[in-house]
């Protein structure tokens, strides 16, 4: 493990752990595995190197999420959401290609300041004013917003949340629409980074090392799931965002 992923032991098994950690939380409740490995792995590696990190073990862990539930509810979630999703790709494909100029710190900040805002004012009761049915102009806006901060740091997920939650989305849909939603954004973040060199002979390895912890995660995290009711499901939702968001910023502010 230490030759694939450059890391000392100490080092490997505290990246490993954080795989673990971001998949059981994904697991619960359907995303986070961007977030927790970006903040986690970003404590021992550079922030591009733990974006290069979560790139496979996001794809093969959404890919796994989006079929629970069957091929035909995924299909029909694609349809459903197919201008988010074509938004979110073109934009997720150009801002991808600015991550080797961008400053570590920036970076942080991108990631941090949304997903706080978001889970601060959610947990106080106010959400964005979407409609049970968005338009395809809601549709495509969040959509962009959410490709940006996707190609640029690997985490499309806050944008996604919103708009869910925003749409009163069951629990248990939520969990497979999401899975749709991030496994295509994945697909897009390993052609996007193989283009701009993110992932790249170095990285790949570390890569494929975090799938493993990351699926056993998820394993635990769907137990937990099927155990929680909508209200719980929405709380931990917001509470997640609000810790992961502030960690990201105080590490990009420089007081962590």
């Amino acid at each position: 493990m230490e030759q694939m992923t450059g890391l000392a032991p100490g080092l490997v098994a505290l990246a490993l752990g954080v795989g673990f950690l971001a998949g059981l939380l994904k697991g619960c409740i359907g995303f986070g595995l961007p977030t927790v490995m970006i903040a986690g792995l970003s404590l021992i590696v550079a922030p591009d190197v733990a974006l290069a990190a979560l790139a496979l073990p996001a794809l093969v862990s959404n890919g796994w999420q989006a079929l629970r539930g069957g091929t035909a509810a995924a299909w029909a979630s694609l349809r459903r959401f197919r201008v988010f999703l074509l938004a979110g790709f073109v934009m997720m494909v150009i801002s991808a290609q600015f991550v080797p100029y961008l400053p570590p710190r920036l970076m942080l900040l991108l990631i941090g300041v949304p997903i706080f805002l978001f889970a601060g004012f959610a947990l106080m009761g106010r959400h964005l004013p979407i409609p049970a049915d968005p338009s395809q102009r809601v549709q495509g806006a969040v959509g962009a917003v959410s490709g940006v901060i996707g190609g640029v740091t690997g985490m499309w997920g806050p944008p996604t949340v919103a708009l869910l939650t925003a749409m009163g989305t069951e629990k248990g849909d939520q969990l497979r629409i999401q899975g749709v939603i991030y496994g295509l954004g994945a697909v897009t973040l390993v052609g996007s980074h193989l283009v701009s060199g993110v992932l790249n002979a170095q990285t790949v390895p570390l890569s494929l090392a975090m799938i493993l912890p990351a699926l056993a995660g998820m394993w635990a995290g769907f137990r937990i799931h099927d155990r929680l009711d909508q209200r719980q499901f929405q709380r931990l939702t917001h509470v997640a965002l609000l810790i992961a968001g502030g960690l990201l910023l105080g590490r990009g502010i420089g007081l962590i």
